[in-house]
């Protein structure tokens, strides 16, 4: 019960904050999902709403597991993928979680990747 709950007001959270944030062509929203085991992060053009670039603890290329050390690694991923494709500026959506822990040690990870946000 307690975890549907959470689930829910989570949510709530990621509604409330999604109502202010949008990612345009120019500056995309990097958005974030922790579960239990993993983390991953998506950046996406909402005009167009197409996933541009995703990296994820899960991949066999990050070698990295779900906590705190592996979220950097996804986060520099992503970075770097994103550089690649010419994004170098996005939008941080932080889907409702704490800005606190596995999520802010994925966007440390980007930032010294070179992302800015």
């Amino acid at each position: 019960m307690a975890n549907n709950n959470t689930q829910k007001l989570r949510s709530i959270r990621h509604a409330r904050i999604r109502k202010r944030l949008a990612g345009t062509t120019e500056r995309p929203r990097l958005s974030v999902f922790r579960s239990l085991k993993h983390i991953s992060a998506q950046i996406i053009d909402d005009t167009t709403g197409n996933t541009i670039v995703s990296a994820s603890s899960e991949e066999k290329a990050i070698e990295g597991t779900g906590n705190a050390t592996g979220a950097k690694l996804v986060g520099k991923a992503l970075a770097e993928r994103a550089r690649a494709k010419g994004i170098n500026a996005v939008v941080f959506d932080r889907g409702g979680f704490r800005y606190h822990g596995r999520v802010a040690s994925l966007a440390d990870g980007a930032r010294e990747a070179g992302l800015e946000f």
